[in-house]
């Protein structure tokens, strides 16, 4: 098997990859209609325009917001193929070469630990382009309307470039503490070994809990931070844009419009995240899966 979860998904699904990435980039490219959109309609009642314009504007919103779904629908059901074809394929794998493995550690390769694998094979390539493509395409849209109060916003996200990452290593060393402990608990089940409360066996079992409430900490302190520096921002920037719309130095549709960027950032942005998390998490899980699947070939090749 390839050495990195990446070579991995090229190698078998490389030419999915190319079809989601077409889907996704065409999802981005329809991020900022809506904010447009909802910014002259704001504008023409304000200036109390006509309503056959505001209706006509409206209708195309909802057009444009149909098509965004619509596409995102598409592009989330070819994910859910392409992840469980993966799965299908390397437990297919094991099933058929599973000689000289011990039992516990090939029922979890089947059961548990290539799900996670086939699952992130299906975003590996879309997800990134995708949310990537919609931060920049309204971070661009939000600057092209108001500088300062763009940049006043999107202030608010540097203390989480600095602190996600801190939290998700801590996160990645309990995950692959976490696999192999399950894996060593698989076997002994597999093997027809129990033992009494206070063994190794229990042991371990009291080690999985105290791992998965500490990822639980970390992965909603990350929650809880994004969220605040969020509804921060959109503070921030009701705040100095409501100020700026009265003293008639912006318009009020420009206002809306950030606020609205600001809001559309916030799934993006944890989308993101989440995809970092996931991909620190399933390299740690395909290094692992890998290293067993090869013991497996050499195995069977003797």
């Amino acid at each position: 098997m390839p050495r990195t979860i990446f070579g991995f998904v090229l190698r078998y699904t490389g030419r999915h990859q190319i079809a989601l990435a077409l889907l996704s980039a065409t999802v981005f490219l329809l991020s900022t209609a809506p904010l447009e959109l909802q910014r002259r309609i704001v504008n023409d009642l304000a200036h109390k325009g006509s309503f056959s314009a505001i209706l006509w504007l409206a209708a195309a919103y909802a057009g444009v917001s149909l098509a965004e779904q619509s596409l995102k629908l598409a592009l989330n059901v070819y994910r859910g193929w392409v992840a469980e074809s993966t799965v299908r394929g390397l437990r297919r794998r094991v099933l058929e070469g599973d000689d000289g493995m011990e039992a516990g550690v090939e029922i979890a390769l089947i059961l548990e630990e290539a799900e996670p694998i086939g699952g992130f094979a299906a975003l590996s390539v879309s997800e990134p382009l995708m949310q990537g493509g919609i931060l920049v395409s309204v971070i661009a849209y939000m600057f092209v309307l108001q500088p300062s109060l763009a940049l006043l916003g999107l202030a608010f996200f540097i203390p989480q470039t600095i602190l996600v990452p801190l939290l998700q290593s801590a996160i990645n060393r309990r995950a692959r503490d976490r696999i192999l402990l399950k894996r060593e608990i698989s076997g002994a089940i597999a093997n027809g070994v129990t033992e009494a409360p206070g063994s190794t066996q229990h042991s371990a079992v009291e080690r999985i809990f105290g791992l998965n409430m500490g990822i639980y900490w970390m992965k909603y302190l990350m929650n809880l931070l994004m969220n605040l520096m969020h509804h921060l921002s959109v503070a921030a920037a009701l705040g100095a844009g409501g100020w700026l719309a009265l003293e008639g130095r912006i318009e009020l549709g420009t206002v809306v419009a950030i606020v609205g960027g600001l809001g559309k950032l916030n799934d993006p942005w944890g989308d993101l995240v989440n995809w970092a998390r996931e991909l620190s998490v399933v390299d740690v899980k395909y290094r692992l899966f890998a290293r067993a699947a090869t013991q497996l070939e050499g195995a069977r090749a003797a």
